[in-house]
């Protein structure tokens, strides 16, 4: 039950607490990594030519490198708290699972876009600018609530039910091997030049296992933001099929067959087409059902670690 208990804590951290310090996020040593690893793997952009499989190579080599770093040090973290009361075990994994989950982060980044917009739309897309990496400059009001949206249905798969999912199956170890994919895709997973290197192919094993892992976890958090609603999981299965991206389409569509709004990136895709616009209040409602998700989750994984470990 410690890690039962585990999670629940790191929850609970997460609603009181919210993120931990820059200085001392797992993260953000995350990224420190891949950013240094990126700058040796990845060319820079128009430099002399390789060979394709020799970018790839480095680039997956270096992926694995950060990932069994990663993973050694969670299990190093586990192997520590196991020794311990179970009280302080659970404490300590607590403390370590929290700034694996950013709900709190995601929730309070998603109303700030609205509160700008109340401001001003070029408060807006400042904002929106914080949570998305597409360009926001010439994003109308209604383009930058949907792209809030659509964060915040994509980043509830990827910071909060996926490592959940992962933390579930593996312990402590999975669900920190997980952020690390999550965040070398967000880093390295550019099709061509971003920073100022090349990612075409350096890129593409980040890409790719990002894919595989969040591959069930996308579709889980499809189904619970469907959960107790009329539409049919099939209707979301048609308009997650709508974008390029293999698992953000899941949880995309469903927030936006759940609100009943439209969504759309211009020029790539929309989702839910004979929804209305959204609207200033759509956010607070989008909001809420999220929230239910991460309860819904939580419980989900907490039955799920039970069971697993009452066969075991």
């Amino acid at each position: 039950m410690v890690l039962v208990a585990t999670l629940w804590l790191a929850l609970a951290i997460d609603r009181w607490l919210g993120e931990p310090p820059a200085g001392g996020h797992p993260v953000v040593w995350m990224g420190r990594y891949l950013g240094w690893m990126g700058d040796l793997v990845a060319p820079r952009a128009g430099a002399e030519s390789t060979r394709d499989f020799l970018r790839f190579g480095a680039g997956a080599l270096g992926w694995c490198a950060g990932a069994l770093l990663v993973a050694g040090v969670a299990c190093g973290v586990a192997r520590a708290a196991f020794v311990l009361p179970a009280w302080a075990a659970a404490l300590l994994l607590g403390i370590a699972l929290k700034p694996l989950l950013a709900w709190r982060m995601l929730r309070d980044e998603v109303l700030a876009v609205e509160a700008a917009l109340g401001r001003s739309l070029d408060d807006g897309r400042t904002q929106l600018a914080r949570l998305v990496s597409r360009d926001v400059r010439m994003l109308s009001a209604v383009e930058v609530r949907e792209s809030a949206i659509e964060s915040l249905a994509e980043n509830l798969n990827d910071s909060l039910v996926a490592p959940l999912f992962w933390f579930a199956l593996l312990g402590l170890p999975g669900a920190a091997v997980y952020r690390f994919a999550n965040t070398a895709d967000a880093m390295w997973g550019y099709r061509g030049e971003r920073g100022g290197r090349d990612w075409e192919w350096a890129g593409k094993w980040a890409a790719r296992m990002d894919d595989v892992l969040s591959w069930i976890p996308a579709r889980i958090t499809a189904a619970l933001l469907l959960l107790g609603s009329p539409v049919r999981f099939a209707s979301c299965r048609r308009e997650a099929r709508r974008t390029p991206s293999p698992n953000g389409g899941w949880p995309m569509g469903a927030m936006a067959l759940r609100a009943g709004v439209r969504l759309s990136k211009p020029g790539v895709y929309v989702l839910n087409a004979p929804g209305r616009e959204a609207a200033a209040s759509d956010m607070a409602h989008v909001v809420a059902i999220a929230s239910r998700v991460v309860v819904l989750a939580a419980v989900c994984a907490t039955v799920a670690m039970v069971f697993r470990l009452g066969v075991a």
